[in-house]
């Protein structure tokens, strides 16, 4: 499972930040969506005052390819989350 379309048009934080809680919405339980949805407020929030443009794409670049990650672990069956301990895929 990859990321939602529309990963290489994210351009600024904010149109990050919608993309990645619309890829919280795919997955698999509320557990694990809600606790995504909250690590990506929260890293949003961390960065808010970042105003280098270079650093700004490097974060972004790296949130795409965390998204990606996460939404490949969660189509591989019976895998846990190194990070935070949730069965991916919801049994």
């Amino acid at each position: 499972m990859a990321p939602l379309p529309g990963a290489e048009l994210v351009q600024r934080p904010l149109q990050l930040y919608r993309y990645l809680l619309r890829c919280c919405k795919q997955l698999p339980t509320k557990g694990i969506q809600e606790h995504y949805r909250h690590a990506v407020r929260q890293s949003f929030l961390s960065h808010a005052d970042e105003d280098d443009p270079e650093r700004i794409q490097q974060i972004i670049k790296r949130a795409i390819e965390d998204a990606d990650w996460i939404m490949n672990k969660v189509s591989s069956p019976g895998t846990t989350c190194v990070l935070c301990g949730f069965n991916l895929r919801g049994r």
